[in-house]
C-alpha cells in the first residue's frame, strides 16, 4: 500500500515538473496603429429612373402611325405617334382666312379714319371721326382675336405629331393604329424612361444618421467634399461606376424609420434598370481609428466584440467598440490603443493572464496570416 502511494506521488511529481518545464505558447502579433480609415456605410438601395415621362395626347383624333420601336432609345423631339391631322389642317386654313380678312378690315378702318380726320370741319363732323376711330379699334381687336385663333389652330395641328420630350427608352405602346384618343385622357400612349444616367435611392436608418451627425460634430469623422457610392448587383458583381450624391430626403419614413438619399450613376449599357435592388457602400469621409483584423476577434452571443492583447508577455482579452468595417478589419474607436500588440495567430491557446511568447506576424491583402518571411503561419481560423 505504501509502495503504491509512493509510486503515485512520484508520477504526480514528474507530471508537475514536466508541466512546469513546458514553454509558454507562441502567438503571432502585430503592432496596432491609428490611421485615417475610410468611413463607409453599407445599406440597401433601389434603382429609379432619373426622368420618366408618360406620353399623353393633347388633341383628339385617330392614331395613324406608331413611329418608334419599343425598347430602343429615342432622342428628345423624336416622333412617337401620329394623330390624324386632316381636321386640324382645315381648321388652320380657316383660321388663316379669318386672319387675312381681319387684316384687310384694319387697313380699311385705318384709311377711313385718315379720310375723316382730313375732312374734319369741311363736311365731316367730330362724331363721324370718333365713329371711324371706334371702327378701327374694333377691327384691331378682331385682328388680335383672329391671330390667337390662328396660333391655336397651328398649335393643335403641331400636336397631332406626338414627340418625346426627353432622351430615353420608349416602352410598349398602349394603343394601336386606328384607336381614337382624346385630349386630357388619363391613359398614357407610352412611357419614355431615361436610363443614362440613372438614380439609386439608398435608405439608412435615422439612428445611424444621427450617430454620424454626432461623430461629425465631435470631429471624430471628417466628411468628404464629394460623397460617393459603389453598388453590388443582385448577382454579386460590383457595378462598374461610382455614383455621386445629388439629394437627401428631408423626412424619415414612418414605416421603416429610414431616410432616403439619392445617388446618380452613369449607365451607358443600361445594366441598371428601374426597380432593381442593390447593395450600396457609401463613402462618407474618414475617421481616425484603429483597424483590427476580423480574423483576430470574436463576437459573443451578447454582441460583445473581443480581441487578445499581449502586455508584458501576458494575454489580456479586451472588449472593443467598433463603428463598422473596412476591407478585412473592424474600425475600432475604443478598447485598444496605438502601439499595443494584437494577437492574430495562435489564439486557441490563450486564456486571460496566460504567459505567452510573441513572434511578429502579418496579414496579406486577403486577411490571411503570414509570417514575416512570407511562409504561411498556422492559423486558428484555417484550423477550425
Amino acid at each position: 500500500m505504501a509502495f503504491r502511494f509512493l509510486h503515485l506521488l512520484t508520477v504526480v511529481f514528474i507530471a508537475s515538473a514536466a508541466h512546469a518545464q513546458m514553454p509558454p505558447p507562441t502567438v503571432g502579433v502585430i503592432e496596432l496603429e491609428a490611421q485615417a480609415v475610410p468611413r463607409t456605410i453599407v445599406e440597401p438601395g433601389r434603382a429609379i429612373a432619373s426622368a420618366e415621362v408618360d406620353i399623353l395626347p393633347r388633341v383628339e383624333g385617330t392614331i395613324t402611325e406608331i413611329a418608334y420601336q419599343a425598347g430602343l432609345p429615342v432622342e428628345a423631339g423624336d416622333v412617337l405617334f401620329q394623330i390624324d391631322s386632316s381636321t386640324y389642317e382645315a381648321d388652320l386654313r380657316a383660321a388663316e382666312a379669318d386672319l387675312a380678312a381681319a387684316r384687310a378690315s384694319v387697313q380699311e378702318a385705318e384709311a377711313a379714319l385718315q379720310r375723316s380726320e382730313q375732312l374734319l370741319g369741311t363736311g365731316t363732323s367730330q362724331a363721324q371721326v370718333d365713329t371711324a376711330r371706334s371702327t378701327l379699334e374694333q377691327a384691331r381687336a378682331t385682328l388680335q382675336s383672329a391671330t390667337v385663333t390662328r396660333d391655336l389652330a397651328r398649335t393643335d395641328l403641331e400636336r397631332t405629331t406626338v414627340t418625346s420630350p426627353i432622351t430615353g427608352v420608349a416602352g410598349f405602346a398602349t394603343v394601336s393604329v386606328g384607336d381614337l384618343v382624346a385630349a386630357k385622357q388619363a391613359d398614357a400612349l407610352a412611357t419614355v424612361t431615361q436610363l443614362d444616367p440613372i438614380d439609386v435611392e439608398i435608405w439608412a436608418p435615422s439612428a445611424r444618421i444621427l450617430s454620424l451627425i454626432e461623430d461629425v460634430s465631435s470631429n471624430r469623422v471628417e466628411i468628404a467634399e464629394s460623397i460617393t457610392a459603389t453598388l453590388t448587383l443582385e448577382t454579386g458583381r460590383t457595378f462598374d461606376a461610382d455614383g455621386q450624391m445629388i439629394a437627401t430626403s428631408q423626412s424619415v419614413s414612418e414605416t421603416t424609420g429610414s431616410r432616403a438619399t439619392r445617388f446618380r450613376f452613369e449607365n451607358p449599357r443600361h445594366v441598371l434598370l428601374p426597380g432593381m435592388f442593390v447593395r450600396s457602400e457609401v463613402m462618407l469621409g474618414s475617421t481616425r481609428a484603429i483597424l483590427v483584423p476580423q480574423s483576430a476577434t470574436e463576437r459573443a452571443p451578447t454582441g460583445e466584440l473581443t480581441a487578445w492583447i499581449v502586455v508584458d508577455e501576458t494575454a489580456e482579452q479586451r472588449s472593443l467598440q467598433e463603428i463598422g468595417t473596412h476591407e478585412h478589419g473592424w474600425i475600432v474607436t475604443d478598447g485598444v490603443a496605438a502601439g499595443e500588440l494584437l494577437a492574430i495567430d495562435g489564439l486557441a491557446s490563450l486564456t486571460p493572464g496566460a504567459e505567452v511568447r510573441t513572434v511578429p506576424a502579418m496579414l496579406d491583402e486577403d486577411g490571411v496570416v503570414r509570417d514575416l518571411e512570407g511562409t504561411d503561419a498556422p492559423s486558428d481560423v484555417e484550423a477550425e
